[in-house]
């Protein structure tokens, strides 16, 4: 009966193994958040008890990290691709992110900072000052496919109309 336990023991240190590589191998690709390593795994077809054991080894030895992924992401995406507020708290809510984290993480992101993104996008992606009202719609529906609230895309739109910098 101990052959039989030693036998199991050792199928299940290399069960967790493979899942563990595989943790480390979607890691190195970019952040995870603990959802979507969890997820990962599963559809890699691993027992729930052994990816229970895996995302808890890595998140122990700090590879995973939701407040981490959560500010990487706000950043990375409002600087690189200048997404508003909503956009990020959707993507946040999708990668399996705690709602009071999302709105801790999200709370610097208050109307000054909000209208200051959108116009800087403004700026990246049309030209000013935006002359004619089929150039503003287009700046608009820019600013409302990125996750600006409907406020904030006009008012950033009124001040690119008028040359304004917004900053």
């Amino acid at each position: 009966m101990s052959e039989q336990g030693t036998g199991e023991g050792i199928v299940r240190e290399r069960l967790l193994d493979d899942a563990l590589a595989c943790c480390y191998r979607h890691l190195a690709r970019r952040e995870h958040s603990v959802a979507e390593l969890r997820g990962r795994l599963e559809r890699d077809a691993f027992a729930p008890a052994i990816v229970d054991e895996a995302v808890a080894v890595v998140v122990e030895q700090g590879y995973v990290d939701d407040a981490r992924y959560a500010r990487l992401l706000v950043e990375d995406r409002r600087t690189i691709d200048g997404w508003g507020v909503e956009r990020l708290r959707a993507r946040l809510e999708s990668a399996g992110i705690d709602r009071e984290l999302v709105e801790a993480t999200l709370a610097d992101c208050d109307g000054e900072s909000e209208l200051v993104a959108a116009t800087a996008l403004i700026r990246r992606r049309c030209a000013l000052p935006l002359a004619d009202d089929r150039q503003r719609q287009r700046a608009f529906g820019i600013l409302i496919r990125q996750g600006y609230e409907s406020e904030v895309a006009y008012d950033a739109v009124r001040a690119a109309s008028a040359g304004d910098s917004a900053s």
